[in-house]
């Protein structure tokens, strides 16, 4: 078969909503995994792997175990993104699964301070970078998947899905800690906090079991066809969009807000501003699970009216709203919690969050 006859059956072979369901699921396991390191990070972590006289010292080292993924996930996106354009989108979407599945399955194995002493913060760490590592490399992929399976004038609504996993995952890792959290606090700390972690091997069967069964894009194996896979396709990056990879740097700071609402939010919401836990992961579980219906929507109409309107809008809007967001914490209203809630990441974030 000639390169110009391969073109066209590749093309017909575009499969958008099985490529978005595979990126929801894959998406959906790694940001489960990804919360349910920042729930225990809030709740549990400071007494397990940083025990203290200070409690807001070991709550500083969780949260910086928390961090630390942040500096893997560039890393990540860059190392497996240049590996997908030589080998393939599939092959390395199914790697990166793996190693996020296998490194949460691992913290749910970890002994304790009182067991190893100081190894259990490095393997903690070691684990958490592992994550941070795959959640960079899922972002990247499963964007371009998604992308190149997509028909024009539908871009946005398709790979919107990716993120739309990112809202499914923190609902599940919500909804998993719920009744966690309802424990006894001996019970909780003593084997509780560790069954989310077991729990995410269900996902990663069947995350796994969906990729296998997805086609290569057509842009990859229409490049592999003509000969054009580069190279080093990270060294062409650099030296010909290296403008464009300081955009998306910039834009991904925005990521900060998740963090802030659903990580430090769920700290200050029980230590500081006296709500219970179960009350706090309900609003956080509802307000983003309202995100899986918003971020489609609001892709979608950016497929009608451009990106950029909607994407600094809702920058702007959500940067202003987060504030918002903690003084209704402060006043202990928990209706207000709500509405500030459904504000700052049901309808601002999520205009964001579906589109970048």
């Amino acid at each position: 078969m000639s390169p110009s006859q391969s073109a066209p059956d590749t093309a017909q072979r575009k499969t958008p909503g099985k490529a978005a369901l595979a990126s929801f699921l894959g998406s959906t396991l790694e940001y489960y995994d990804f919360f349910i390191y920042g729930t225990a990070a809030a709740l549990v972590f400071p007494h397990i792997f940083f025990p203290t006289a200070d409690p807001a010292v070991g709550l500083i080292s969780a949260f910086a175990t928390f961090g630390v993924a942040y500096v893997a996930r560039p890393v990540g996106g860059l190392v497996m993104g240049h590996f997908g354009d030589k080998l393939g989108r599939k092959k390395i979407l199914l790697l990166t699964l793996g190693i996020m599945g296998l490194s949460s399955l691992g913290i749910g194995f970890l002994p304790g301070y009182e067991q190893v002493g100081i190894w259990a913060p490095i393997l903690l760490v070691a684990s958490r970078l592992a994550q941070g590592f795959s959640a960079g490399a899922e972002s990247a992929g499963a964007s371009t998947l998604t992308l190149e399976h997509s028909p024009e004038g539908k871009r946005g609504f398709f790979t919107s899905f990716v993120m739309t996993g990112y809202a499914s995952g923190m609902v599940l890792a919500t909804l998993v800690f719920i009744p966690v959290a309802a424990l006894p606090q001996e019970a909780m700390m003593a084997w509780g906090w560790r069954i989310p972690f077991w729990l995410s091997i269900v996902v990663l069967g069947i995350a796994y079991w969906v990729r296998t069964h997805l086609d290569e894009t057509p842009v990859f194996e229409e490049a592999q066809a003509t000969d054009q896979v580069a190279p080093m396709p990270i060294k062409e990056v650099l030296r010909f969009q290296g403008a464009d990879v300081m955009r998306v740097v910039g834009m991904s700071i925005m990521s900060v807000m998740q963090t802030v609402f659903t990580v430090f939010g769920l700290a200050y919401a029980t230590t500081t501003a006296g709500f219970d836990r179960a009350s706090i992961l309900t609003v956080n579980a509802v307000a983003i699970g309202l995100s899986m219906v918003a971020m489609p929507l609001a892709a979608r109409l950016s497929d009608r009216i451009g990106r950029r309107p909607l994407l600094l809008t809702a920058a702007i809007g959500c940067s202003v709203t987060i504030f918002l967001y903690f003084l209704a914490l402060s006043s202990g209203n928990l209706a207000l919690v709500f509405l500030s809630a459904f504000l700052n990441m049901t309808v601002l974030y999520s205009g964001f969050n579906g589109i970048w």
